[in-house]
């Protein structure tokens, strides 16, 4: 499909979905509309609260913050899952000793751990941080160590048998396996990433998207909420394009995926 009817498309359904949205809060059915707008707000309420905020210039530190709370956390966790993730499906003694560990911090809730962080680090970006390296890291970790272990037997007997080094292996075998796993669990570690930042400023923070939408909440603003929901979203659609952008970089020896026409 071209790029750009793909991007038409996309954006045909969100016109579509705000198009709904409206008619569903401003058009009554009996006495009443289906969305009270006091509960759901309106796109044009919403729309005229985020053009206010920039307009303002009061978003701008709000949106600084959490971008610098998730990009840390997504730059640190992904790093660290892509290098134990490696050393470990390097390592099958090491793996098998330390996976009922692994597994065990894995299950620990999220949402547990951020008192603790907070406890630790304190009210600045660091306990954000560290909250957002815990999603992001598992969700790398585990889709590196299977994409090392998902290296075709017969590939790695060939370069063996060609002389090549376990440097030479990590380089040309190893490394363009897992890279496919890596992008696509990077994709996902963005929003996780995002949310690590967003909760832990709703636990304990002064500024930041996360408590920017607390206190529309505590004021019953429903236009801020789904402001602040809306700012979150475009900031985690951009980063992920970036992540895009790197990935047909790196990937561009990947073959394209066969397309079915009807």
């Amino acid at each position: 499909m071209q790029r750009a009817k793909l991007i038409t498309l996309q954006l045909l359904v969100a016109v579509a979905s705000l198009v709904l949205w409206h008619l569903l809060t401003a058009i009554p059915v009996g006495d009443k509309p289906l969305l009270p707008p006091f509960f759901f707000s309106t796109p044009l309420d919403v729309a005229a609260r985020v053009v206010k905020w920039f307009a303002e210039g009061t978003i701008w530190r709000h949106l600084w913050i959490t971008l610098t709370e998730a990009i840390l956390a997504f730059v640190i966790g992904s790093v660290a899952g892509v290098l134990v993730g490696f050393w470990f499906a390097r390592q099958p003694l090491v793996a098998a000793v330390l996976d009922p560990y692994v597994k065990m911090f894995n299950a620990l809730p999220r949402i547990v751990l951020a008192p603790i962080f907070t406890l630790w680090f304190g009210l600045g970006i660091m306990s954000k941080v560290a909250l957002g390296v815990t999603l992001v890291f598992f969700i790398v970790f585990f889709n590196v160590y299977q994409g090392v272990k998902e290296v075709s037997p017969t590939v790695l007997a060939n370069a063996r048998m060609l002389g090549m080094s376990e440097r030479q292996l990590m380089r040309h075998v190893y490394w363009p396996s897992a890279l496919s796993w890596m992008f696509s669990s990077l994709h996902t570690s963005v929003g996780f990433a995002v949310v690590g930042a967003v909760v832990g400023e709703y636990l304990g923070s002064a500024a930041g998207l996360g408590y920017l939408i607390l206190q529309a909440e505590g004021t019953f603003d429903i236009a801020g909420v789904f402001a602040g929901m809306f700012v979150l979203a475009a900031f985690v659609i951009v980063i992920d394009t970036l992540v895009t952008m790197v990935e047909k970089r790196l990937l561009v020896w990947r073959p394209l995926a066969a397309e079915t026409r009807t």
